[in-house]
């Protein structure tokens, strides 16, 4: 037999036992048999590279390493789906569906939880692969889509296809992964989702390849269908990996005891879901059904609840925030909630600990969610032992020793020493935060690590690490690429607007909005040098209180060092006015806010979204945009489902905020 031959039966061969084992779950060869075709194959492609085409499996192994990732526009936008968190919201959007259009049916899918991707097919040959990003535009990920076994390279269909899936990793591969990690010394993913995100955006597809990233499919542009569970059928005999669990459901009843299902074998699956996706059936009925500015009406999401889990308080630790906040921290007996192992939660003030009658060695109710710091919701009292700590609030800073000092009218209590190490650190982390000067790849995790190893020490150093590019490169978990990233970030960031600079410097009472205000009035950070605090106060919006601390800042000799070394370092301080020339997803909505958030109080989430052009209001009437929904909404939620007003989660904020 002639080497192209060989090859192509080997191809198909390997290509039919990747199928198999991949998508059907039902192996006929040997992992010793497969690795050994693998290796004859890679063997004749390299003696004969003429011979290797577009669907050969050994193109899933990763090539060369990526410098970027390149921007894709959705020829069909991928459109977010509205949440429903109750059977009685899941029944009233039935009701909605049922003023619109008389016979119907449902899909019902679990919701993986992953990341999103869009796949094109051509003359039955992948083409690429893109993310969801913003909807409208995503980035090229096809190289390391391609390592995803379960994906096919080569499909039984010949017309254009544009699939719709999600990628996810296991929770085999995250413990293995995770495993492997640890014993490197290196940090761990917080969850499954984590980790299948951080592996797809790996510009090296080499690595990617080894994470066993899978996908399943639910969705497809391009079937000759107008029902969607017939087109899931069609995906499936195509040769792609759809979820065994989908379900046709007659009306929405049936639909509610399949998430009752759903509830009781849901941890038994190999993969994280965090709820139910239902979709009505006939494509056809879409447009009389109708989509508001962001979802489609004709489908939604069922989330389960935030998971409580119960737990023991082994002991309360205090961390110090930027501004020489003092938050209490619980550290807990380790337990799993949600997928990821959970050991600390916020305790927010003395007054919550106190309010909530919370004594060390408690048994405690814990939720977790988001990927955040969970929190203690409450005590079991009725388990107390008799072995409780009551908590006392400590009266010095744990890190310099400083007298703490509550303000009247605060829950908080404060290190007020302006040489705090601790704050120090966190207004490092404030500063290169996404919401602030948002210099990528320079996280909490890597800026601690520079910090506590010199580099470091004030915002000036931040833009001299280029200094230091040799050194960083031999550090542990750095490298060459890494490094080359976060310089390039670094130096790009100089540019940033004022008034994001100003808000990442930390000045105390200056958040998002009121740094835009200041730059917009002066356009040149010297000129608050000059400024006195009536002129401060003279200024729209700005107070009394914050006019002292803009001033007070600005007149501190150190500070006005600092910013002597940052124009020499290259830093833009100046403003420039884009609210015209650019837009964001924000920009002119009205947002109102109902019920607790997790990651954001209520006050940081108004200030992103003023930040980046729109308006929070109180209340909502019929000119809102967004309702943003967190844990116990009130009648805001009940008022913005009657007026069809777009509702998001927690994580739609973040999703917004990212691709904005």
């Amino acid at each position: 037999m002639d080497n192209k031959k060989r090859i192509e039966e080997l191809r198909d061969l390997l290509n039919k036992y990747s199928h198999e084992y991949y998508v059907l779950d039902n192996p006929t060869v040997t992992d010793q048999e497969f690795d050994s075709l693998m290796k004859e194959l890679i063997s004749l492609e390299k003696e004969n590279p003429e011979f290797i085409t577009m669907d050969s499996p050994t193109q899933r192994v990763g090539g060369d390493v990526s410098d970027k990732f390149t921007k894709v526009e959705h020829d069909i936008p991928m459109l977010s789906l509205d949440n429903v968190f109750s059977y009685d919201d899941l029944r009233n959007f039935d009701k909605k569906i049922k003023k619109a259009v008389n016979n119907y049916t449902y899909t019902a899918d679990l919701k993986i939880d992953g990341l999103s991707v869009s796949i094109k097919y051509d003359k039955g040959y992948f083409i690429r692969a893109a993310t969801r990003g913003n909807g409208q535009i995503g980035e090229d990920i096809s190289e390391n889509v391609k390592t995803i076994r379960s994906i096919p390279l080569k499909i039984k269909y010949d017309k254009p296809l544009e699939v719709r899936g999600e990628i996810f990793l296991s929770k085999r591969n995250f413990d293995r992964i995770n495993e492997d990690k640890i014993n490197n010394g290196e940090e761990p993913f917080k969850n499954p989702r984590n980790a299948a995100a951080g592996s797809i955006r790996q510009l090296d597809s080499k690595l990617v390849a080894k994470r066993n990233l899978d996908a399943f499919i639910y969705y497809g542009y391009g079937i000759d269908s107008n029902n969607h569970f017939e087109i899931i059928q069609n995906l499936k005999e195509i040769g792609f990996k759809i979820n065994t669990h989908t379900k046709k459901c007659q009306n929405i009843e049936e639909v509610i005891k399949f998430i009752d299902e759903v509830h009781d074998f849901r941890a038994d699956l190999d993969y994280e879901i965090d709820g139910v996706v239902i979709k009505v059936n006939e494509l056809d009925e879409y447009e009389k059904i109708g989509f508001t500015s962001k979802f489609p009406k004709w489908a939604t999401a069922f989330k389960f609840p935030a998971e409580e889990v119960e737990t023991i308080l082994d002991s309360i630790v205090f961390q110090i925030g930027r501004t020489g906040v003092v938050k209490p921290v619980a550290n807990l007996k380790p337990v799993m909630i949600s997928g990821s192992l959970v050991s600390r939660a916020t305790l927010h003030n003395e007054d919550f600990i106190k309010t909530r009658d919370i004594h060390i060695n408690d048994r405690v109710i814990v939720r977790k969610a988001g990927e955040i710091i969970p929190e203690v919701l409450r005590v079991v009292k009725e388990k107390r032992t008799g072995n409780e700590v009551e908590f006392k609030m400590i009266s010095n800073c744990p890190i310099c020793g400083c007298e703490l000092e509550r303000k009247a009218g605060e829950a908080d209590y404060y290190c007020l020493n302006p040489n705090c190490e601790a704050k120090h650190l966190e207004g490092l982390i404030h500063f290169a935060s996404r919401e602030a000067y948002d210099i990528d790849g320079l996280g909490e995790a890597i800026l601690t690590e520079l910090y506590n190893d010199g580099y470091v020490k004030e915002i000036t150093d931040i833009f001299r690490l280029n200094q230091y590019r040799e050194d960083l490169i031999k550090k542990e978990r750095f490298g060459e690429k890494s490094v080359e990233n976060l310089i390039n970030a670094i130096n790009n960031s100089k540019s940033n607007n004022l008034d994001k600079l100003l808000f990442g410097l930390g000045i105390r009472h200056v958040g998002a909005k009121t740094a835009r205000i200041l730059a917009q009035n002066h356009g040149n950070i010297f000129d608050f040098f000059n400024m006195e605090k009536e002129d401060l106060e003279s200024i729209k919006d700005i107070g009394k209180t914050t006019a002292k601390s803009v001033y007070d800042y600005f007149h501190d000799e150190k500070n006005q060092i600092m910013i002597e070394n940052l124009n020499e370092l290259g830093v833009n301080l100046n403003y420039k006015d884009s609210r015209t020339s650019k837009e964001t997803a924000f920009t002119g909505k009205s947002f109102v806010i109902t019920g607790t958030l997790d990651e954001y109080s209520r006050n940081e989430a108004k200030a992103i979204i003023e930040q980046y052009g729109g308006n929070v209001s109180s209340a909502v009437s019929k000119n809102t945009d967004y309702v943003i929904v967190g844990q116990a909404p009130g009648s805001k939620y009940d008022k913005a489902q009657s007026l069809g007003i777009d509702i998001l989660n927690e994580d739609d904020f973040k999703k917004m905020i990212e691709n904005r």
